[in-house]
């Protein structure tokens, strides 16, 4: 199913970029626009500028450029239609679909799938409440400490012991089963006979981002086995690619300044009971390149808390590796190590808060735990520890941690410089690419002028009457121009509106690039320019029309009577 166009062009309207993007880059204000240093790629000087006018941001460094959907899709690394939705659940919209060729088959199983699980979440929380059992789970909740606001906030419930507890209030609906069992919530043994998944197990909810349930995870209440059950993967449910508690924790804090990634469902329950209530759990598996995209678009600091023993720090350095190409300008990953035997939920009931946050204060830095982890694995082996290093600091994309790693390498194998190493290794850092800017440089030609003025300024071509004269000119560039006037004269659009509609036009580098020229004309002045330039278009298909009616040997009528009239408006372009 296709995103309807009109959705977009109001969605965009609605964004204000500048908004979007100073909660993620502070901006400060600097003339007509605002700016920043570019989020990126590495610089010390701002040159990254965001205009509110057209609804638009330049990167003078890197080239990096785009509207607010272009800003959603590179900063939080998304791809369209989820930036779409990403854009649209801010401002509390649905996303439409309309039916067509590019309908996706899967759309209705997944709005089915969503409406499912969100009713098994409200069964399992009513179970809680209502089931003959439940005084074992409150006693449970109670042991661990947990307050009714704690439990309604991460919605946790209970799933009674049974085989169809779940199963048995869609008895007579055989396409809900099937959905639950696409969904996961239902098992189907080699028989044929369906029963639930969870059974006499605490239920956590697990929310995507924008606060559907997707999945479950489900905690035995006694010494049974597994001790920890979670969904299995399905349509709306990929587990290398979600958080736990990161739905709630934005519900807690629209820009958290971090947060802490741990391994269980109850260490982020039990770490909120006790005001930590920015942490997240990575569902049972080692931290993604996803999940990492998550924590770090998320906060600007990221403490991933593990264990102190072997395998603590295993995942950690599993961790690291998985970080290190994904991280950009300001982004801050630390690695925090608990005493064995102790995980965050055993750690904050003994401690407190106040004691457990002063040891993420003493979290490591990327490039402390990274060299004293080859320092404790090669020893006195400088080459081996150089080696392992430098096939890590190459993948990193931020050359501002590029190079504070390649320093503090060349320090621990006793040269005197970074310099000195890279040369010695043949390394060669990475480097921000400036825009290519020839042939933007001042006013340019007036078809050139007109094309800018029209791209940042679109209103220039509302109810425009049609110029007929310019498709008739022999000129590069003309045709864009003709297309961009049809398009502005019947809809109001900004120029970010203008560019979304040019996302897959082959024109569309020609275009950006002309939205951020600097065209020198001052705002009092951009009517009167844009309308000279298309006057000194109308006169260059007069003379071109001249010219050809001139060369000819044996003319019509009514060409004869057209060259009578083009004199006369030659010499009216010569006075």
């Amino acid at each position: 199913m296709a995103i309807p166009r009109d959705f977009i062009n109001e969605l965009i309207a609605r964004t204000d970029i500048v908004d979007l993007i100073d909660r993620k880059v502070p901006l400060k204000k600097a003339g007509k626009n605002h700016s920043a240093c570019c989020p990126f790629h590495s610089e010390k000087s701002p040159s990254f500028t965001v205009s509110r006018d057209k609804q638009f941001y330049h990167c003078f460094g890197c080239g990096a450029h785009g509207n607010a959907i272009d800003f959603v899709m590179e900063y939080d690394r998304l791809e369209f239609v989820d930036a779409i939705e990403e854009l649209a659940g801010q401002l509390g919209l649905d996303v439409p679909r309309e039916q067509g060729n590019g309908k996706r088959p899967d759309q209705g199983l997944s709005r089915d799938l969503y409406q499912l699980m969100e009713e098994a979440n409200l069964f399992y929380q009513s179970q809680l409440r209502q089931h003959q059992e439940k005084q074992k789970v409150i006693d449970y909740l109670n042991f661990r400490g947990l307050s009714d606001e704690v439990i309604k906030h991460f919605g946790i419930g209970f799933a009674p012991d049974g085989w169809d507890g779940l199963l048995g209030r869609y008895r007579q609906n055989q396409a809900a089963q099937d959905k639950l069992l696409t969904a996961g919530m239902l098992i189907e043994n080699d028989s044929g006979k369906r029963y639930d998944r969870f059974r006499d197990r605490l239920m956590f909810p697990i929310r995507d981002r924008r606060g559907r349930v997707i999945g479950f995870g489900g905690r035995v209440l006694g010494d049974g086995t597994p001790k920890y059950l979670n969904s299995p993967e399905t349509p709306i449910f990929h587990k290398g690619n979600e958080l736990y508690g990161l739905y709630e924790l934005k519900q807690r804090h629209r820009d958290p300044q971090h947060v802490l990634i741990v391994e269980g469902y109850m260490d982020v329950v039990a770490l909120a009971q006790f005001g930590v209530d920015y942490a997240v759990a990575s569902l049972g598996t080692s931290t993604t390149a996803e999940q990492f995209q998550l924590l770090v678009r998320s906060a600007k600091e990221v403490i991933c808390c593990y264990d102190g023993d072997k395998a603590g720090r295993e995942a950690a350095w599993r961790a690291l590796e998985t970080a290190l190409p994904l991280l950009k300008p300001g982004d801050h990953v630390k690695f925090m190590f608990l005493p064995q035997g102790e995980d965050p939920d055993t750690m904050v009931r003994k401690i407190g808060k106040d004691a457990f946050e002063a040891l993420m204060q003493q979290a490591m830095l990327l490039p402390e735990f990274l060299f004293e982890t080859l320092s404790n694995t090669y020893g006195t082996d400088k080459g081996a520890l150089a080696k392992q290093a430098m096939a890590l600091i190459e993948k990193v994309q931020d050359s501002v941690l590029q190079n504070l790693l390649l320093e503090n390498l060349s320090h621990k194998l006793g040269m005197n410089s970074s310099d000195d190493l890279k040369k010695k290794l043949g390394f060669a850092t990475k480097k921000a690419q400036p825009l290519n800017a020839k042939g933007l440089q001042g006013r340019g030609t007036p078809l050139r002028l007109a094309i800018a003025l029209l791209v940042q300024q679109p209103s220039l071509g509302y109810k425009l009457e049609p110029q007929p004269a310019l498709s008739e000119i022999q000129m590069a560039g003309i045709d864009l121009l003709t297309h961009l006037l049809e398009v502005t004269r019947t809809q109001q659009l900004n120029s970010a509106q203008l560019l979304e509609l040019h996302r897959e036009h082959e024109q569309k580098s020609t275009l950006i690039k002309l939205a951020q020229w600097d065209h020198q004309v001052a705002d009092e002045n951009v009517l009167t320019e844009f309308k000279q330039s298309l006057i000194w278009l109308s006169n260059r298909y007069i003379e071109q029309r001249y010219q050809e009616l001139s060369l000819k040997k044996t003319l019509t009528k009514a060409e004869k009577m057209q060259l009578i009239k083009l004199i006369s408006l030659m010499k009216g372009i010569g006075e």
